[in-house]
């Protein structure tokens, strides 16, 4: 089995969001990925053939629906996995559970810890995951892709009239993401304002009297799932909101912009064209 070593000693190696230096003896051919996003970037960096194993809500591209799973991201099943014997494992930071990671390191599997932060960091991911599965070439050509068409959507949206907006990541507790947030990042981009941008959290927690407060000029819904419609409709019993008042409840597929994958070029392009609607809106068009 592969293990963790030295830089001088193999010559497939490559730094984790952790700093840590990962080297195999060669390309990793049975990868186990530990949370969807894992999943979602590895097959980007072209070795979806590897994939072995991953944990529940590992939907997307459809084929890694067909994987065998080993429980989910925050409990998983190590003697399915252990039995399944992967040659690299691909762990998310703040997502799975650190004893389970550190007893398979302690079993001699790699364990490579990513959780993209930024635009770089998404394309950085891809190429470090192809650089260890040996499908460079591929993995070069996504994140090249992914670089060129997130410059060129903020070259095209950061400097239009901003639109004050607040983005509901959740509903119960009713949750935002701040300026820092990867989600919060795309809304500068679309030149939006998010308007719990200086929140201290990523997440905060609010209430509606803060949204009433901030008064967005647009309302953008996430969630877990493709359908959290009914989520807006909640803002429909505040007729003074400006959002409200404007029509300027919008909807993004969450899969398109909540996981830090190559569909946030997707997920950029719909939020940008929801804001533009409402710049239309306010001009009368």
């Amino acid at each position: 089995m592969a293990a963790v070593a030295t830089a001088h000693d193999h010559s497939r190696c490559a730094v984790d969001d952790r700093d840590r230096e990962i080297c195999l003896h060669n390309a990793a051919q049975r990868i186990a990925t530990l949370s969807p996003g894992a999943t979602e970037l590895t097959y980007a960096a072209g070795a979806g053939d590897q994939v072995v194993a991953v944990v529940s809500y590992s939907d997307y591209p459809p084929e890694a629906k067909q994987v065998a799973s080993v429980g989910s991201h925050t409990r998983i099943d190590l003697e399915k996995l252990v039995g399944l014997a992967p040659d690299l494992v691909i762990g998310w930071m703040t997502g799975n559970p650190a004893e389970q990671l550190e007893t398979l390191e302690a079993l001699g599997m790699p364990v490579f810890y990513i959780e993209p932060r930024d635009m770089n960091g998404v394309a950085s991911a891809i190429e470090r995951l192809a650089r260890l599965a040996g499908t460079e070439a591929d993995g070069q050509a996504v994140a090249d892709n992914f670089r060129t068409t997130m410059n060129a959507l903020e070259e095209r949206y950061r400097d239009r009239e901003p639109v004050p907006t607040f983005y509901q990541v959740w509903d119960e507790p009713l949750m935002s993401v701040n300026s820092e947030h990867l989600i919060g990042q795309v809304i500068e981009m679309c030149g939006g304002d998010n308007v719990f941008g200086d929140q201290a959290r990523l997440v905060p927690r609010i209430d509606d009297e803060t949204v009433l407060a901030a008064n967005p000029e647009a309302i953008v819904a996430g969630g877990m799932g493709e359908e959290n419609r009914h989520w807006l409709t909640h803002w429909e019993q505040y007729p003074n909101l400006t959002a409200v008042a404007q029509g300027n409840l919008f909807f993004v597929p969450p899969s398109l912009i909540q996981r830090p994958t190559p569909r946030l070029m997707e997920g950029t392009r719909v939020l940008c064209e929801k804001l533009d609607v409402a710049r239309q809106k306010r001009r009368g068009a």
